[in-house]
């Protein structure tokens, strides 16, 4: 290989020479406050990780050794001591002064699978609260003590300490402007906090502060063991939960239990769950624990083999993750499923409080769907039930688009033998169409005003010819309303008169409306969406109607136009239609006209 030539204006050759970064301590504790943790608050669980890994280690080589974490605080001054396994002087400099090096921890016996352990720089965490970190320990392998003292300028310095027993001793002294964080009732907190699942006693000032996990496998009797879960989601979450669902997942090392939320909540704000790691809160709201679907619930879990973020405050969403959450997903599902088998009334309870969000959800989601179909009662005109028992009764799912609709159709419908599901709740008419989705073969369809016009009975030959006149002569009436009138037979005999208006109609109408009260500009633009009037409403008379029959058989023209156009304000009321000024001007002309035929002039005199 050639030598390399010398860089312009310099004189001997061009060497490669390997050097070693230089790391600015400060500037990683900056980039660790300002960008990695939440709060500095993180610094108490840091401390109690180490002394928790050191004893761990120690307690794996000798079982019956003492485990102890001793937390003092006041004056400004931090003291966190373990009898733990302690270290050298040599793997002081291999732990303490280098970041980023784990190789030497994991041969030391200090392995965790968590991130920040892996990567040696929980103890940095330290430095956001303080300039100088005392450390004291004795390792169990024997020799002295060892005093090393870092400081957050990138010095340390170590030399020899005094302590008896194998262990160590962490001290911190509060930087100008942190001292809130060494106050002993928030270090009690913090440490409660973090530390009140761990398997060792920790103490605070001599209080202690751990407790039994609640939901461990003890020899308490079922009721209390249920008494004990629903009082922690008292006092840690704030809310007595509908029910308490066990969860375990052995291939995640997780264990915990998942409340379901005795109040509505919105599948859009997916909460957080409370998730400890080996015992050691990780956090009080980290998403992506449970599936989308499942927003009824929050769970309080320990996990011994999910990875947390670099922050420690939230889980690393990986393959291991994803198969945890599929995993407490079936559980959920087998919870919902034991409901719908032994609980139908705690069930309904259930979609009672959560059913705008299970159907929103259901929009999207498969499982959910299939719950919704099988389990939550709709309003139809033949009374509530569900979508499966409503296509299992009549082999296909209709359903009007809107209350209003169904407020108008639904008597009719049921009249006529149609089934007719009330679909202007949320959601309930997109979760039908959607149910194509599962059965593409379902027949799922919008009930029509032209559906009932099919249904109704044509007049005889002989009826038809004979109220041909009548019926012009209506027609005559209400062309200037743009309303086609039709005479039927249909049940119930005693309504005379309904208003169909299907949805072309409506959009007709609607065209028509706002033309007249737009500018020749835009008027002209509309006119490119109008289309021929062949889907005029219809003011559809029923023959089967006493009234009817005597109006179709009157001779005195003003008076049958004037009771055809007051049908057709009653049928414009009764279908909760709107009332344009042109129907409020009929309305108006049409009661007074009755009243004048009513009360003849010569009766008054």
């Amino acid at each position: 290989m050639p030598p390399k030539s010398p860089r312009p204006g310099t004189t001997g050759e061009l060497f490669t020479v390997s050097r070693t970064f230089q790391v600015d301590l400060r500037g990683v504790v900056d980039l660790l406050s300002r960008h990695l943790y939440s709060s500095p608050r993180v610094y108490v669980r840091e401390l109690l990780q180490n002394a928790v890994d050191a004893v761990t280690a120690r307690r794996a080589r000798e079982p019956g050794a003492p485990a102890e974490i001793a937390v003092e605080a006041g004056d400004g001054v931090l003291r966190v001591t373990d009898t733990g396994i302690g270290l050298t002087e040599a793997q002081v400099h291999e732990l303490l002064a280098t970041i980023g090096r784990s190789s030497k921890r994991d041969e030391l016996g200090f392995q965790r699978h968590e991130f920040l352990g892996q990567f040696g720089i929980g103890l940095l965490s330290a430095f956001l609260v303080a300039d100088e970190v005392r450390v004291v320990t004795r390792s169990v392998d024997g020799g002295p003590a060892v005093a090393w003292t870092g400081r957050s300028d990138g010095t340390y310095a170590i030399g020899p300490g005094e302590r008896d027993e194998p262990g160590t001793t962490v001290t911190l002294d509060a930087r100008p402007g942190a001292e809130q964080w060494f106050v002993p009732g928030t270090v009690a907190e913090l440490a409660t906090l973090y530390g009140s699942m761990l398997p060792f006693g920790i103490t605070v000032d001599g209080r202690p502060v751990t407790t039994p996990v609640p939901w461990a496998a003890d020899d308490r009797a079922p009721g209390q063991r249920q008494a004990d879960l629903v009082g922690y989601a008292q006092d840690t979450l704030g809310f007595t939960p509908f029910d308490v669902v066990e969860l375990d997942v052995p291939a995640a090392g997780l264990t915990g239990v998942a409340y379901v939320l005795p109040f509505p909540a919105s599948p859009a704000e997916h909460g957080g769950h409370r998730v400890y790691l080996k015992r050691m809160l990780l956090a009080e709201n980290a998403p992506g624990l449970l599936p989308d679907w499942a927003f009824f619930a929050r769970c309080v879990v320990d996990a011994g083999e999910l990875r947390p973020t670099a922050s420690r405050e939230a889980l690393y969403d990986d393959g291991q993750l994803e198969s945890a959450r599929e995993a407490l997903g079936d559980r959920l599902r087998g919870w919902l499923a034991g409901l719908a088998r032994t609980a139908p009334d705690r069930l309904n309870r259930f979609l009672g409080i959560h059913h705008l969000g299970v159907k929103a959800l259901a929009l999207h989601d498969d499982e959910m769907l299939r719950l919704v179909e099988q389990w939550w009662p709709l309003e139809t005109n033949v009374g509530r039930m569900t979508m499966a028992e409503f296509r299992g009764r009549y082999g296909l799912l209709r359903y009007c688009a809107t209350a209003d609709e169904f407020q108008q159709l639904a008597g009719v419908a049921a009249a006529q033998d149609i089934a007719v599901i009330n679909g202007g709740y949320t959601y309930d008419s997109e979760l039908a169409e959607r149910m194509r989705a599962l059965e593409p073969d379902l027949v799922v369809t919008r009930l029509e005003p032209s559906d009932l016009t099919t249904a109704f009975a044509e007049l005889d030959s002989a009826t038809a010819l004979a109220t041909r006149p009548f019926v012009a002569a209506a027609q005559r009436h209400l062309d200037r309303l743009g309303c086609e009138v039709v005479l039927r037979e249909f049940q119930p005999s005693s309504l005379p008169v309904l208003y169909l208006l299907d949805r072309a109609a409506a959009f007709a109408g609607e065209l028509r409306a706002t033309k007249d009260q737009v500018d020749e500009l835009w008027a002209g633009v509309l006119s490119a969406f109008e289309k021929p009037a062949d889907d005029r409403p219809q003011l559809v008379l029923n023959h089967r109607n006493p009234l009817v029959r005597r109006i179709s058989l009157l001779r005195d023209d003003t008076l049958r136009g004037l009771a055809v156009e007051s049908l057709y304000g009653q049928a414009l009321l009764f279908g909760r239609h709107p009332i344009r000024p042109a129907d409020a001007a009929l309305l108006n002309r049409s009661f007074l006209g009755l009243l004048d035929q009513a009360v003849p002039e010569e009766e008054t005199r």
